[in-house]
């Protein structure tokens, strides 16, 4: 059974909660998937070269076909020449979209938790808030915790705790709408709110 630590509100923990065993048992290959199909979507595809038609100049035959005792030459373009086109290039042409469906979607998310769980690395808490909105305050909760990064999801992201995580390399701040698979995946650890929580779980 996959447990979440549940911490209080000196982030120390006071028990466990029970994620849907269902959660275990997904295959693994639907968070596969979206990870694949997530990390496609961020290539910025702007990697281009010109081919014949394409880069300028070398209209002109640059010399007769015979008579001068060299080889023949069409174009000073050619992909063999220094200044001339470039041979099977890559194309910013290319489409990177892989579709997953919402539902590979939502067993992607559930089979990321079950993961993070197993390795008690998945804890809730009531709240997340950083008041003070310094990034000190922040740190001492991940050092507190002795994590070496980690995903830190609310249910509502308030302008305090974003400025307080905003600078720390190893943690990453997201509300309830932002969360998905890749992102529980990538960090080591994941803490959530209780309310985020039973969002995320909540059947259907």
């Amino acid at each position: 059974m996959s447990k979440v630590v549940v911490l209080n509100e000196k982030f120390e923990k006071s028990g466990e909660l029970d994620l849907p065993s269902k959660y275990a048992e997904i295959n693994p290959h639907n968070l596969y998937l979206y990870v694949k199909s997530y990390l496609a979507s961020l290539r910025a595809n702007t990697a281009h070269t010109k081919g014949r038609s394409e880069v300028r100049g070398g209209g002109k035959k640059p010399w007769r076909q015979k008579g001068r005792g060299g080889a023949r030459a069409g174009s000073t373009r050619t992909n063999v020449w220094v200044g001339g086109a470039v041979a099977f290039g890559p194309k910013n042409e290319k489409n990177y979209f892989q579709k997953v469906n919402k539902k590979q979607k939502r067993l992607a998310l559930e089979r990321a938790l079950a993961d993070k769980a197993l390795k008690n690395a998945l804890f809730a808490v009531d709240a997340l808030t950083i008041e003070s909105g310094k990034t000190k305050d922040a740190n001492a909760v991940i050092k507190k915790l002795g994590l070496k990064d980690a995903l830190i999801v609310k249910d509502l992201l308030d302008e305090k705790t974003f400025l307080a995580y905003r600078n720390l390399a190893n943690c990453y701040v997201v509300d309830l709408t932002e969360v998905n698979a890749y992102l529980v995946s990538v960090f080591n650890a994941v803490i959530v709110e209780k309310s985020a929580l039973e969002s995320i779980t909540k059947e259907g």
